[in-house]
């Protein structure tokens, strides 16, 4: 039987998807809490941690600081993917780095919102640039090994979008942890609560499911053959990848900015909204809770949208579709309170719900569309080298991402506050340009669709 034919039991793809809470957890954590943390708008209730310097807007230099660290760490991607292409062991290629490096990244996560300096200072810059790199390094050396474990868990086509249904299914799971419940944790208990809350769910979720899957990941183990150049050069000569990559840079750059102005948002468009109480320039955390659990909502609704459009024309073509719904949703949100007797609340929330069911397609594709350029590679060259496609493909995303921070300081500048939120509402038409970009990118992709058999999953 063709190792495409072989079927993955249910249990190792469920377990598989549900480590994916973790990654989104703390992800989704960072874009949304790190810049308003350590620099909030100017009449928000929390303290500055990052000053002004130079003439330089403290936003931008936070920007700058996230932007050189990734930009720094990025290049160590590929190197990490070739070491575990490459690694022989007893747990196989993947595994001893996910059980080793975990722990320290979730530890590490921690430290973020522990700064050393409890008011505005270049101390806490300088301290959040070489905890970024180290983060950043960290999350490579667990996340990215557990990622390149996905070809070798799910060969049948069915599988892959069974286990990638799972992926963003768990996904969300770990979205409502780092967006809604993080935002409760910080109303109720403060920032280091929330941050340590965090870190230990996506510690105990990955271990957990490491070892549910610990078989078939044990079975991952051929090294990969050809030399550290050659794997270079034959990744970046691969037409299939060239197509898909910058369609899915573009979108998480878009995605990050669009994750980060929430709190924001909720200071300035919604301060004067209020609900069971609450008012929005008061209660950041709960009205933050608003938003993001309409745009989990949105998520959930849309997967069997997605599922049903791969299924009858293949991934390719439904990813399609989700950029271009990405596009045309994320500059609404611009207009939200605009429309005279509507609540500004109620337009927010209807605005990001159309958001989260166009993203619901980005997040399920991605992941199984590499698989299968990974499996066109090994046709081509007579190897298999997972970790290296993945790790590739993280070095630029944090190169293009890296300037997300940068470039959403920037937008910022044209005004954050209530009395002017122009930047604010900026963001989200230029997110959905960065996404229509992407689409364009992508019409070069040309792998045959695969229509699997309906039903599996």
């Amino acid at each position: 039987m063709a190792a495409s034919e072989v079927r993955t039991p249910g249990k190792i793809r469920f377990s598989y998807g549900f480590a994916s809470v973790a990654g989104n957890a703390v992800s989704q954590t960072w874009s949304l809490w790190l810049v308003y943390f350590y620099a909030p708008p100017s009449d928000a209730t929390i303290a500055t941690r990052v000053s002004d310097a130079w003439g330089i807007d403290a936003r931008v230099l936070l920007g700058v600081t996230l932007t050189v660290a990734r930009l720094i760490e990025a290049f160590d991607d590929p190197l990490i993917g070739y070491w575990t292409d490459r690694t022989k062991s007893r747990w196989g290629r993947r595994l001893p780095f996910i059980v080793i490096f975990t722990p320290f990244w979730a530890c590490l996560f921690v430290f973020f919102f522990l700064p050393p300096v409890g008011h505005a200072s270049l101390v806490n810059l300088t301290y959040l640039f070489f905890l970024a790199m180290a983060f950043y390094m960290l999350s490579n050396l667990s996340g990215a090994a557990q990622e390149a474990l996905l070809p070798t868990i799910a060969r049948h086509p069915d599988d892959r979008i069974s286990v990638a249904t799972w992926q963003l299914v768990f996904g969300v799971v770990g979205a409502i942890v780092g967006l809604s419940v993080s935002s409760l944790v910080v109303e109720q208990f403060g920032f280091a609560t929330m941050a340590i809350t965090v870190a230990f769910i996506a510690f105990a979720v990955r271990y957990g499911a490491m070892i549910v899957i610990w078989p078939y990941a044990r079975a991952d183990a051929t090294p990969s053959t050809p030399g550290f150049r050659r794997a270079v050069r034959d990744t970046f000569s691969n037409p299939q990848f060239l197509a898909y990559l910058p369609s899915f840079v573009l979108f998480q750059t878009g995605l990050q900015m669009l994750t980060a102005v929430l709190p924001f948002y909720v200071d300035t468009v919604l301060a004067d909204s209020t609900v069971f109480g609450l008012k929005g320039s008061e209660n950041t955390g709960a009205f933050t809770f608003m938003l993001t659990a309409a745009v989990i909502t949105g998520i959930l609704a849309a997967i069997p949208v997605y599922r049903r459009l791969a299924h009858r024309f293949g991934k390719a073509r439904a990813y399609r579709v989700a950029m271009l719904w990405s596009a045309a949703a994320f500059p609404l949100l611009f207009f939200a309170g605009f429309v005279p007797a509507l609540p500004a609340l109620a337009q927010a929330i209807g605005a990001i719900l159309l958001c989260g069911m166009a993203t619901a397609g980005v997040f399920l594709f991605p992941n199984i569309l590499t698989a299968d350029i990974v499996d066109y590679d090994a046709g081509r060259t007579h190897t298999r080298r997972e970790a290296m496609f993945y790790g590739t493909q993280n070095m630029v995303e944090k190169a293009s991402t890296a300037l997300s921070p940068l470039v959403f300081a920037a937008i910022l500048l044209a005004g954050d506050t209530g009395e002017n939120p122009l930047g604010i509402r900026l963001v989200g038409p230029v997110a959905g340009m960065l996404v229509l970009v992407a689409w364009v990118s992508f019409r070069k992709y040309s792998l045959a669709p695969d229509v699997p058999t309906p039903g599996a999953g």
